[in-house]
């Protein structure tokens, strides 16, 4: 058996082999030197002076002689560092400093070298290499670059994820997408965000690059499109390059074509084991996704889906609850002979369901009619449950021919007989339209409030009652009693009733609210509906974000009638 560390026959080797030193680091573009830091000569070979860009001729051997190659500030640097060497008694040094080429150019070089001491420890001799180096920079430059690129994704992931935490509708998720702070630190040419309902997918946002395609806006998960393939597969896709695009894509090439965009990514949002929605970057540059910027984005893509399903069940649960709420409200308002009418309900988004506010206008035989509107404490279903509850139960009431403060008295009772830790306040008023005679009955609510015609604006003063709920608990022998305050709302005339939503704004005192919202009645339109509409728009974006219900009624005037009302009101200052 052949020896297996024999040496190779003779006849296979170059004559040259093994390479002379000199010719490994010639052909490596580096020469040596040799530092006789006694004397002063210093030798540099062939390669060294290609290095330092003189021929032979042009150099004598002195350092002092390379000054017309090294800048001054490059040359002190570098004395400085083999300076620093000798005197801490070190070996060797090594540092980048720049040449000035026979052209004027600057080079990159590298030297690095082992010092040389006597029996005295006194450094005396510097044998060392040079070699170009400006590729040893622009790889740095490169890393450098590289690192940044990576830092700055990763900190756009954390950016994102920490404002997608705050993110409690999918409108906001959709806003964090948009965010320049978030995902504009991806330079991407365009965001986008697709949900899967069943089997499309429905582009819900686009960012950067104004509004997708008509056609884009539905898609089915089964065609050829690359949002499509990322939620087929749930495994992100990365397209690098325009070709790519073109050959693997042809439906949505048409639309790729006019931008300036040559790669993008597609990220399957996933949460509980399927597929919920799709994100998609579209970026101009060409090329392959790093590993890095691929496990970044995924990690990215795995926060949106989070936060995305979280919204969407908030947004599935605030939609029934709202409906819910809808769906106990009147379904219309009844044309009364006599008066006109004008109402709004906002709901509001807080927690994760909506308010207990309700309004209602009930005609009554006589030419009466009755006015209710209140608030159940809570902002939830249940909340909602009993508002539906109450409604019915004073619309029973008070058409069966009881007196207001009857009614509310009966309702009061029933509420606590519901066995609810719930309470809620109300107003209900009845209007004879033929005399304008007012009967009040508040339970722990707003005023009602009047504009007389062509005059001033108030609130009306009325004595009130505990909130239903609470009225029972400190009711005397004599059952719960509710007083009941009369006036006259003259014709023309205009009432209001209100929940508290419309002038609460928190850090304001609700003192201040209430003139706010006097004057805006009293400057207000004359028509009921734009009045009701400016209301609304003014006071609703100022509002704490409870919810907002609004009901107006108008006496109407009378050939010959009086404009006066004889209510006593607390006039806006």
């Amino acid at each position: 058996m052949a020896d297996q560390g024999a040496r190779p026959g003779a006849g296979s080797l170059p004559d040259d082999w093994p390479a002379d030193p000199g010719l490994g680091l010639a052909l490596n573009r580096m020469g040596g030197f040799d530092w006789n830091l006694v004397s002063g000569a210093l030798h540099l070979d062939g390669p060294a002076l290609e290095v330092f860009d003189l021929r032979e001729d042009e150099y004598d051997g002195r350092g002092e002689s390379l000054l017309s190659r090294i800048p001054a500030d490059e040359a002190a640097r570098v004395n400085a560092v083999v300076g620093q060497a000798v005197e801490r008694g070190t070996d060797r040094y090594a540092t980048y400093f720049q040449i000035r080429c026979r052209d004027g150019a600057m080079r990159w070089t590298h030297t690095q070298a082992r010092i040389l001491r006597d029996e005295r420890t006194n450094a005396v001799r510097v044998i060392g290499i040079v070699r170009i180096a400006h590729h040893d920079l622009a790889d740095a430059a490169a890393r450098n670059e590289l690192d940044a690129g990576r830092r700055r994704l990763t900190e756009m992931v954390e950016r994102t994820t920490t404002l997608l935490s705050h993110a409690e509708t999918v409108h906001d998720v959709i806003k964090v997408l948009e965010d320049e702070e978030a995902l504009g630190h991806l330079r991407a040419e365009s965001v986008s965000l697709g949900v899967v309902e069943g089997t499309r997918i429905r582009l819900v946002a686009q960012g950067r690059n104004g509004p997708f395609a008509t056609e884009l806006q539905y898609t089915r998960i089964d065609e050829p499109y690359p949002m499509s393939e990322a939620v087929r597969n749930e495994r992100p896709r990365f397209v690098t390059s325009r070709e790519e695009f073109r050959n693997a894509y042809p439906l949505l090439w048409p639309h790729i074509e006019p931008l300036v965009v040559s790669s993008g990514a597609y990220l399957p949002l996933i949460a509980q084991a399927r597929p919920i929605g799709v994100l998609a970057m579209l970026y101009p540059r060409h090329g392959d996704f790093s590993d890095s910027e691929r496990a970044l984005l995924v990690a990215l893509g795995s926060s949106i889906a989070q936060s995305l399903q979280r919204a969407m069940l908030y947004d599935q649960e605030h939609d029934l609850a709202e409906g819910l709420q809808q769906a106990m409200l009147p379904r219309h308002i009844p044309d009364i002979p006599g008066a006109l009418t004008a109402v709004r309900y906002r709901p509001a988004r807080i927690g994760r369901s909506v308010g207990g506010d309700w309004y209602d206008v009930l005609q009554l035989p006589g030419g009466r009619v009755g006015l209710t509107i209140g608030d159940v404490q809570g902002h939830d279903t249940d909340a909602a449950v009993v508002m539906g509850q109450l409604r019915m139960v004073l619309w029973a009431y008070a058409a069966e021919g009881h007196p207001p403060a009857t009614a509310m008295a009966r309702a009061a009772a029933f509420l606590h007989e519901l066995d609810t830790d719930r309470f809620a306040t109300c107003t209900y008023v009845e209007v004879d339209l033929s005399t304008g005679g007012l009967q009040i009955v508040r339970a722990g609510h707003l005023d009602p409030m009047v504009r007389v015609a062509g005059g001033a604006c108030g609130w009306i003063t009325t004595t009130g009652g505990l909130p239903l709920g609470l009225a029972a608990e400190f009711a005397g022998d004599g059952g719960i009693d509710y007083p009941v305050t009369t006036g006259t709302l003259g014709p023309g005339d205009t009432l209001l009733l209100c929940t508290d939503g419309l002038v609460e704004e928190p850090g304001t005192d609700l003192g201040d609210r209430m003139k706010v919202l006097a004057e805006a009645v009293r400057t207000g339109p004359e028509e009921l509906p734009d009045l009701a509409d400016m209301l609304f728009d003014r006071l609703g974006t100022q509002g704490g974000g409870d919810d907002m219900a609004l009901l107006l009624l108008r006496r109407e005037a009378r050939p010959g009638s009086s404009p006066r009302s004889r209510t006593r009101i607390d006039p806006t200052p």
